[in-house]
């Protein structure tokens, strides 16, 4: 398995934009964590970026997984790249 790693940004006013979808956003996150394809994710102070380490079979399957984001989908998420990712240490 590969590991991979997304940045991103969320929209202006996200913490009051994401509301209604969070509960939906963080029901994903825990399955895609219980099924060890998610390793950590969360936002930075401020909450203007995303990070996340993900390990999966393909590039293809982080992607699926970030699109099908209910965050992704209502534009919280601005803006997300996932780069493949060589862990040094």
């Amino acid at each position: 398995m590969a590991k991979f790693v997304l940045w991103g940004t969320y929209c202006e006013d996200a913490l009051t934009r994401r509301t209604p979808f969070r509960q939906e956003h963080l029901d994903g996150l825990h399955r895609q964590h219980k099924e060890g394809v998610l390793l950590t994710i969360g936002p930075t102070e401020g909450s203007t970026h995303v990070f996340a380490l993900y390990e999966a079979d393909a590039l293809a399957q982080v992607k699926a997984l970030v699109e099908g984001d209910v965050y992704f989908r209502e534009g919280i998420w601005s803006e997300v790249q996932v780069y493949p990712w060589i862990q040094a240490i």
